[in-house]
């Protein structure tokens, strides 16, 4: 089970609120898994784990065929007021 941290301005921002909120790439793991590996790698509690799925987007073509670049999908960890997880 590997969770990569997905380090953007927007995830930052979410960072660093009053409850904070970490944003990782999972692939293709469930909601308790991403939380059992949240756990045992940064050792913190998370209340809660959201997972969104993104799209294929397309992009230009490729000789005959239109490409696409993969889609993934990413897991928003809520952690409680006070707990950090320092992605560094």
């Amino acid at each position: 089970m590997t969770i990569k941290p997905a380090i953007t301005e927007k995830a930052a921002r979410l960072a660093e609120g009053k409850n904070p909120i970490y944003t990782f790439v999972v692939g293709d793991l469930t909601k308790t898994e991403v939380k059992q590996a949240i756990k045992k790698q940064y050792n913190v509690n998370p209340i809660k784990v959201t997972v969104v799925t993104l799209p294929k987007k397309k992009v230009t073509r490729r000789g005959m065929r239109p490409g696409a670049r993969g889609g993934l999908r990413k897991a928003m960890v809520f952690l409680k007021p006070g707990e950090k997880i320092t992605l560094a």
